[in-house]
């Protein structure tokens, strides 16, 4: 039997560790996949339990130099573990600091003329010497970690990041040890000479130096990592400890883990939602911005559902469970986040590789350039400082830091703007989307049924008696066109009138005859149905309505009307429809502006979907499909428009959802369709899939940058400290600057991988315009424009550039003014509105942007 299990790892430094790691669980028996997160320090293997076990994997990771736990779910305590590993870096650093500046000052500040004590000076070798031997220790003492960690790693023939310093620091070490006894040699026997001579031969402010600036840069990183995973520690923390209970007619606090199914749990102003359930009584407004992104409180009443991590903002009210402990929202979006966090995109395997190899490549480099330089005649000092600077400068932590940063970052932002993404593979393949296909029921389209149109055919009956004598009727029903009917109705403040011998036809409709005495239709038999009804009640139609003409409107919008009959005689029909959402044709047309083909597959009717495919905009749609119809549909898609993605949100969607390059569902849809899916919107929001996708190209964007970086660096670097270029420019990169140039690399890639923190969705602004929604100054967040000029071939007069104006106007925000003799345009548009989207939307009009 398959099973999935979590492990937390330690000891791992560098891209080369977590590498190794995974090399040495992934080829044992029964493990079918196994990934190593080095951020997180954590391990998912997938393995038979018949073959395999949680130990055997533990004492293989101990086998490779690193210590294993099963576990590794985010819980509490993974803040607090950030904390700690910040807490101990920083001690480690000042503790460093405190000794490696003395130490600094004492053998490089003489010859810069600064003062020292005699005693001090270089002039007193032995004292000199032994003083700076004395300054190092403690150093060494502190950073111990990094010896331990890097010769055992190396011992078991898997160097790593901290063997490299190890092995650089320690020779620094060592040689200006031996350096140090041929002082006191020579000063025994009375060789002053000798003894200066041997004082040039001391590397411990290099070795104290390395390791501080090591420090400086794993505290760099540790605060960096810990920003990363922020997002999920900010999800942890919207869960709240205890909460308030029914229990025996009496109000009780526990713990939100002990809270049942069924519980009544009481909420005041101020509070979190501890779990997921319906408001039973009070009402109030909740701040849902945290789970799904969306700034505006949201209004709740008596029947309404709150959700885990919202924070009751004002009333009072009580809730009954209905989903507790993992089942939560909240809980489910932070498994779904933390299980992201641990996946690996594509690109990422690139730098693995590379990480592999890299170690006992850049070892045999620093023995090479010791060799070089040594027998072309160099001097050992020379020699020796060019082989420490090599090992120093190397950084394979860029490289490992480079994709899961990124992807860390990214995946947290995006669930804090409601958008989960279960995968960093679905991450990657989303930037080069080429077409989405969507489904139409409850996803372009709101998936309800509601009263369209209300068309009377008696002169003696209002709009108002038409709806007033079918909502008196079909609120006893529970079919959905009568569920549209009582809402409409309700929503209208239509009359409702007693009624008596209520009956359901099953398929047809309802009869019954108005009790209400005090009605103008009291003793009035009403049928509400279809015309299989009105014909077996012989319902006679008025001499200006053909039923023929109604039932041909009804097939042409597909959704059911009601007719409705008085004492024999047709007064009117109610027309219901599956109406678009308010959003969808907006995203959709955002994604032509990307340059993205869009389609509909459903298995509704020709006509419906003409109707609902115009209304969005749809470039191509496809009706009348069955789910094994709408799969190989997709792949056609695929095969000749590239990668693909899917909108879903039925159980018959999930075989498409599968198919797909990446499947993207909506959180109000089935759990089938979410568990088939790559990316979950919570927000059931179209325009989430334009920001997911825009999302997806600055996460590749940023993860390029960062693995151009530490590759350029390395590449350059590696080659300075060997001294390649030192007969050209007379240039030796000391080993101290090599430390520092290392330090700073890994923290470069971090800190760029960050800036993924401050994604704005595109299409926020552009919601906040179309809705137009008044808040106060503080609230409204003003875009930065930007101006942009570009040319555009292909406008020829007037008509041309209004045409270019009309088409940029279009997209919220933006402003355009053409110069046709000049051929340009210029445009005002929000930053969010790339100069790709602008070319793109010109392009789309028929002309040719530069």
């Amino acid at each position: 039997m398959m099973k999935t299990q979590k492990f937390e790892i330690g000891g791992m430094s560098c891209a080369a560790c977590s590498s190794r790691v995974e090399k040495t669980v992934a080829e044992m028996d029964g493990v079918k996949s196994c990934g190593v997160n080095l951020l997180t320090g954590s391990m998912e293997v997938v393995f038979d339990e018949s073959i395999e076990s949680s130990a055997g994997i533990i004492k293989a990771v101990e086998g490779a130099g690193y210590s294993a736990s099963a576990g590794g779910a985010v819980d509490k305590g993974r803040k607090e573990n950030s904390f700690d590993e910040v807490f101990e870096v920083k001690r480690r650093l000042v503790f460093s600091l405190v000794f490696a500046i003395p130490l600094m000052y004492i053998s490089m500040m003489p010859m810069l003329g600064f003062p020292v004590p005699d005693f001090l000076s270089v002039t007193m070798p032995l004292v000199f010497s032994f003083v700076q031997f004395l300054l190092l220790l403690p150093v060494v003492f502190v950073n111990r970690s990094i010896f331990a960690n890097g010769f055992k790693s190396f011992l078991k023939k898997s160097p790593n990041m901290n063997s490299l310093i190890a092995v650089g620091s320690g020779a620094s070490v060592l040689y200006g040890t031996v350096s140090m006894f041929r002082i006191m040699l020579a000063f025994e026997a009375s060789n002053n000479a000798e003894a200066m001579r041997f004082v040039h031969g001391l590397y411990f402010d290099s070795a104290a130096m390395i390791l501080t600036l090591v420090a400086l840069g794993k505290f760099f990183e540790a605060k960096a990592k810990r920003r990363t995973s922020s997002a999920i520690s900010k999800l942890i923390e919207l869960s709240p400890r205890q909460a308030k209970v029914i229990r025996n007619g009496e109000e009780v606090q526990i713990a939100c883990d002990e809270i049942l199914k069924g519980d009544v749990v009481v909420i005041k102003p101020g509070e979190t939602i501890p779990v997921d359930g319906v408001i039973i009584q009070g009402h109030s407004e909740l701040d849902t911005s945290a789970i799904t992104g969306e700034s505006l409180p949201s209004q709740k009443d008596v029947g309404s559902k709150v959700i885990s991590g919202s924070i009751n903002l004002t009333g009072s009210f009580r809730f009954r469970a209905e989903q507790v402990g993992s089942e939560t929202t909240l809980a489910k979006i932070i498994k779904l986040v933390e299980n992201a966090s641990s996946t690996k995109a594509p690109i990422a395997r690139i730098a693995d590789k590379i990480s592999m190899y890299f170690v006992p490549i850049v070892i045999l480099i620093a023995v090479i350039t010791f060799l070089v330089w040594f027998f072309v005649g160099a001097e050992f000092a020379f020699a020796f400082s060019s082989a420490i600077a090599v090992l120093v400068i190397s950084c394979p932590c860029a490289l490992g830091l480079a994709t899961p940063t990124a992807i860390m970052v990214a995946m947290g932002k995006s669930a804090s703007l409601g958008v989960l993404i279960k995968s960093a593979e679905a991450l990657e393949t989303l930037h080069g989307v080429k077409a989405v296909v969507f489904d139409k029921t409850g996803t372009i389209t709101e998936g309800k049924l509601k009263v369209d149109k209300i068309k009377v055919f008696n002169c003696e009956y209002t709009d108002s008696d038409v709806l007033a004598l079918a909502y008196s009727v079909e609120v006893f029903s529970e079919h959905p066109i009568a569920a549209a009917v009582v809402e409409f109705a309700k929503s209208n403040s239509a009359n409702l009138v007693g009624v008596k011998d209520f009956t359901a036809v099953p398929g047809k409709g309802v009869e019954a005859v108005v009790s209400d005495e005090e009605s103008s239709f009291f003793g009035k038999k009403i049928i509400a149905g279809n015309k299989k009804l009105m014909q077996e009640n012989n319902v006679s139609l008025n001499s200006n309505f053909n039923s023929n003409d109604v039932f041909v409107n009804q097939l042409e919008i597909k959704e059911a009307s009601i007719m409705i009959a008085v004492d024999g005689l047709l007064v009117g029909v109610i027309y219901t429809a599956d109406k678009i959402k308010e959003n969808s044709a907006f995203a959709i047309k955002h994604l032509k502006i990307k340059g993205i083909k869009t389609f509909m597959l459903t298995g509704d009717n020709y006509s419906a979907a003409k109707k609902i495919s115009e209304q969005a905009n749809i470039d191509e749609f496809h009706s009348e499909l069955l789910p094994d119809e709408k799969q190989n549909k997709i792949a056609e898609i695929k095969k000749e428009y590239g990668v693909t993605a899917f909108v879903g949100d039925g159980i018959n969607d999930s075989p498409s959802l599968a198919t797909a390059d990446v499947g993207i569902a909506l959180a109000g849809g089935t759990d089938i369709a979410i568990e088939s899916a790559d990316i979950v919107l919570v927000n059931n929001d179209l325009t989430d899939v334009v920001n997911a996708i825009e999302m997806s190209k600055q996460t590749m964007r940023n993860i390029k940058q960062n693995l151009f970086w530490a590759l350029f660096y390395n590449s350059l670097g590696i080659p300075l400290a060997a001294g390649v270029f030192y007969h050209l420019l007379q240039i030796q990169l000391n080993p101290i600057f090599a430390a520092a140039a290392m330090s700073m690399s890994s923290v470069t890639v971090t800190m760029n991988a960050l800036r993924l923190r401050f994604f704005k969705p595109p299409l926020k602004i552009a919601k906040l315009n179309k809705k137009n929604i008044n808040t106060s100054d503080k609230d409204t967040e003003v875009p930065k424009m930007n101006k942009t000029e570009f040319k555009v071939d292909g406008m020829a007069c007037g008509h041309c550039s209004a045409r270019v104006e009309k088409a940029l106007s279009e997209i919220a925000g933006v402003k355009a003014s053409v110069n046709l003799e000049a051929k340009t345009v210029t445009v005002e548009h929000p930053e969010t509105v790339t100069l790709e989207m602008l070319k793109q939307t010109v392009k789309n009009a028929g002309y040719e942007p530069v």
